[in-house]
């Protein structure tokens, strides 16, 4: 039996791409590993229901402000002044693991006491850990990169951020056995870099044969959906509100998951006015999701298209609302109208920022019944047929067992 460790610098119930490959890995017959750290309160809470039924173990380094407090805080100090040294001497330094993640030294030490065959990296704070665990145990490194990451946070090449993940890629992808992207256009932004295939694998979700398409009448309102982890006023949450109000109709009404602050919450309802009927839901756990996404009728996938990185990203919430069977509003990034236009009917593109655009896409479907119906059934469709877990999973255990064995 194979043994196989994987390594975050989040936390599971934030990650849903790392806990389908763990859950699909357990399931190929794997002795599996998670070794990951304290990201936030609430995700702390939904770990425990995830972590208490799965095949695979999890073990949590860093601590956090409820416990192992010391170690919580010293790591965030150690990380502070990592970013300070590398702003002030340059990345190009010992401290740039220091600089990149709270728990990276951590994680560092944890991934090496476990031998395993091969070694998982998830978000780049992770991937010293399994390059230098792999290494140490003479065994192989594999990383998935969900998102190109020099370029998640800025496009300017002289921000700290860009020139920091940069020398972290460049210092360690080279190191790795394999790389898996989460879109097309990711895996051909690193395959110009390295001398690596990536492999896409998308971030679809298992088949929900219980989700049904909705029959939505003509007198009924019609129900926006919108979810991340965090609520913010970005994202396209704003242009949204400002759509609806343009619109001006009362049978519209706009639904956000996640995590939102008093003053998030205040801030959009302010926003909102009398004329927007908003709601928000507390974040429940990932595989509820898309339940709970099936009560409404679209989803939103409102990326700005900046920096970089949001242009060819796809992200899990497209993938979600498609399979909970909603007709999709995204906006037109390259990785979103790419994916539109391989599967037609499920949606329509809008121009990102344009928000006489997002307004227009969701007065077509308010006033067109029958094609919001259709392109419900198209999604629920397509996520049996192809877009789904099942099919991507088989991809990915298809390499890891190349990888392993080869």
């Amino acid at each position: 039996m194979y043994n196989i460790v994987l390594v975050s610098s989040g936390q599971p119930s934030l990650n849903p791409r790392l806990v389908k490959e763990a859950d699909s890995l357990a399931d190929a017959g794997y002795q599996l590993m998670v070794i990951y750290q304290y990201w936030n309160h609430w995700g702390t809470q939904l770990d425990k229901k995830l972590l208490a039924g799965k095949k695979w173990k999890a073990i949590r380094v860093g601590g956090s402000p409820d416990e192992n407090k010391r170690v919580y805080w010293y790591s965030r100090l150690r990380h502070k002044l990592g970013q300070k040294i590398t702003g002030v001497f340059g990345v190009k330094s010992p401290f740039a693991e220091m600089a990149i993640g709270r728990c990276t030294n951590l994680l560092i030490q944890e991934a090496s006491k476990h031998n395993a065959d091969l070694y998982i990296a998830h978000n780049l704070a992770a991937l010293p850990a399994a390059v230098k665990a792999a290494k140490k145990n003479k065994s192989k490194c594999g990383f998935d990169a969900e998102d190109f990451h020099r370029y998640e946070v800025s496009d300017n090449n002289a921000e700290l951020d860009v020139r920091l993940k940069t020398y972290i890629e460049d210092k360690y992808l080279p190191h790795v056995n394999y790389l898996t992207t989460s879109s097309p256009l990711i895996s051909d932004a690193y395959q110009k870099l390295y001398a690596l295939l990536p492999l896409t694998v998308l971030n679809t979700f298992p088949a929900e044969k219980s989700v049904e398409t909705a029959r939505l009448k003509e007198d009924e309102k019609l129900k926006l959906f919108w979810f991340s982890q965090t609520v913010s006023s970005d994202r396209g949450v704003a242009d949204c509100i400002r759509a609806l109000q343009m619109i001006d109709k009362p049978g519209i009404e706009l639904h956000l998951l996640g995590y939102a602050s008093d003053n998030i919450k205040q801030q959009l309802n302010d926003a909102a006015g009398s004329k927007v009927a908003l709601f928000f839901h507390e974040p429940i756990p990932s595989d509820e999701i898309i339940a709970f996404a099936s009560q409404f009728d679209i989803g939103l996938a409102m990326e700005a298209g900046v920096p970089f990185n949001r242009d060819i990203c796809l992200t899990n919430k497209i993938f979600t609302c498609v399979q909970a069977g909603l007709a999709i509003i995204a906006s037109n990034t390259s990785a979103q109208s790419q994916l539109l236009n391989k599967y037609p009917g499920i949606g329509s593109i809008y121009q990102k920022g344009n928000i006489q655009s997002l307004a227009d896409a969701i007065s077509y479907y308010n006033q067109n019944r029958a094609q919001l119906l259709s392109s419900r059934a198209k999604s629920s469709a397509i996520a049996k047929e192809e877009l789904n877990w099942e099919h991507e999973s088989q991809k990915f255990l298809s390499l890891i067992k190349n990888i392993i064995t080869g």
